[in-house]
């Protein structure tokens, strides 16, 4: 297997060191790139061939939850496993709106690091127990009832690229230009869309935008 490009981005230099020194002697692993914000992560995807992203949640300027929407977008084949201290069911649904593929505490250690970078690599999501234990909790506290305008999770990459095109009044071509697909492509993730969220039309799909705090 190909050695894995590694950033970390965390604006606390112990953290960042910590996470060198549990990975520096596995094998399959190298740390090219750090950051100390969500800037600076953006900026540096554009030279140095990142295959995942270690991204802190909670980072001064651009947050790991923005620098995520942003990385997604401009280069969809980057990974990002999220990293925070907190546990909150909500930063775990934001990051996963946003693209990360999985969602680790800075309490972990080297094995569950190693295990989680190897899933979210292989195209698996990797959840830490303590956050699968969070969902668990709030599900358990709602009584397990979805919204009835459907889960933002259960939308691509892709779609949640188109439905965000969408809120800001783009038409099917212009979606096309803009993402480099045909309008066919544009339709048929349009359908797909709003039988995912339940919305007759694009007035629904912007409300559902809305009220899951999708987009700035």
């Amino acid at each position: 297997m190909a050695t894995i490009q590694i950033m970390i981005a965390d604006d606390h230099k112990i953290i960042r060191d910590g996470i060198k020194s549990m990975l520096e002697n596995k094998h399959g692993f190298d740390i090219v790139a750090e950051a100390t914000d969500g800037e600076e992560a953006i900026a540096q995807c554009a030279d140095t061939g990142i295959d995942l992203i270690i991204m802190d949640v909670n980072m001064p300027g651009k947050n790991g939850i923005e620098a995520t929407q942003h990385i997604k977008r401009k280069y969809p084949e980057i990974k990002i496993l999220a990293l925070t201290m907190m546990k909150e069911d909500e930063h775990i649904r934001q990051m996963i709106q946003a693209g990360a593929s999985g969602y680790i505490l800075k309490n972990s250690g080297s094995d569950e690091l190693v295990e989680a970078i190897e899933k979210v690599m292989d195209d698996k999501h990797y959840f830490s127990s303590d956050a699968t234990y969070s969902v668990m909790m709030d599900l358990v506290e709602t009584g397990g009832k979805k919204k009835k305008s459907g889960d933002p999770t259960d939308l691509t990459d892709r779609e949640l690229e188109v439905l965000e095109l969408i809120t800001h009044e783009y038409t099917n071509q212009e979606i096309a230009e803009e993402l480099t697909i045909s309008v066919r492509t544009v339709d048929a993730h349009r359908r797909n869309i709003l039988q995912k969220t339940g919305a007759r039309n694009a007035a629904g799909l912007v409300r559902f935008a809305l009220e899951n705090n999708l987009f700035d």
